[in-house]
């Protein structure tokens, strides 16, 4: 991936760009509603780590082409395999990026409108922060075909209460923006058609930030998430430890100290 102030990649299923200090990632199956196909997961997936492994990106932007976000798994694909060790592979790609989301120090931030059900709602769960058009349905619909938002219920768990969390995986029902909001399972609601750069403001004054805090930061906040408390607060000393000799740390402080904060262009991102 080019550094470029601005370039462009495309992938199969994905269209990866990359202006200033913010990637972002487009799924782009519009005709078949984002749905994760086999090829898109593993786009999706190796968009992520493209992007992570690019020194200059400091967050990250998912959207989706078309009219929606993401219908979930394209059930097309149900009918080529048998086995359950067949339909097990299948889904462990399906449900690849929502752990490299999770492993990654580069924020990755959800721009959802239209549908994002079944796998989409996984992926907007999975994601740091996520902004919704109005309008934006969310669901996990995958009983209403004989199937059940297992992978989902993972990133779901960790973004809702346990009661919230069953009642959108055992009805299958969807809820609107404004009640995606309320639960917790974004963060922002913005004017129809302005999900995108709602999302991308979001990514910039993150991008703004040191780089080395955040990804440091991230990585250690979901560290803890599974630590009990004690445990959490010895990792969160030794790791702000560890921050406090970086380099974004020492000039970051002694610029504030001297009344001239860092640019975004300034920090030593080391």
């Amino acid at each position: 991936m080019s550094s470029d102030p601005s370039t462009t990649e495309q992938f199969e299923s994905v269209t990866v760009s990359h202006d200033g200090y913010v990637g972002q990632i487009t799924l782009d199956r519009p005709e078949a509603m984002n749905t994760f196909s086999t090829g898109l997961a593993r786009d999706l997936d190796d968009a992520l780590h493209a992007l992570e492994a690019d020194s200059e990106v400091r967050a990250i932007v998912i959207d989706g082409a078309g009219k929606t976000f993401s219908a979930g798994i394209d059930l097309s694909e149900h009918g080529d395999h048998e086995t359950e060790a067949e339909y097990e592979e299948w889904v462990t790609v399906m449900e690849a990026p929502f752990q490299t989301v999770t492993e990654m120090g580069t924020p990755v931030i959800a721009a959802a409108h239209g549908h994002a059900a079944a796998n989409g709602i996984g992926l907007v769960a999975a994601c740091d922060l996520a902004v919704a058009a109005e309008g934006t349905q969310f669901g996990a619909t995958a009983p209403k075909v004989g199937l059940f938002c297992m992978g989902p219920s993972v990133p779901l768990m960790k973004a809702l209460s346990r009661k919230r969390c069953l009642e959108l995986v055992l009805t299958g029902d969807l809820i609107d923006a404004e009640t995606a909001l309320e639960w917790g399972l974004i963060n922002r609601v913005a004017p129809s058609g302005e999900h995108r750069a709602h999302a991308l403001e979001l990514a910039e004054t993150i991008a703004t930030k040191s780089p080395t805090a955040v990804q440091m930061g991230k990585k250690a906040v979901y560290e803890m998430f599974d630590r009990e408390y004690d445990d959490a607060l010895e990792y969160s000393n030794e790791q702000f430890g560890a921050l406090c000799t970086t380099a974004d740390a020492r000039e970051g402080i002694d610029a504030f100290l001297s009344g001239d904060p860092l640019d975004a262009d300034e920090w030593p991102g080391e």
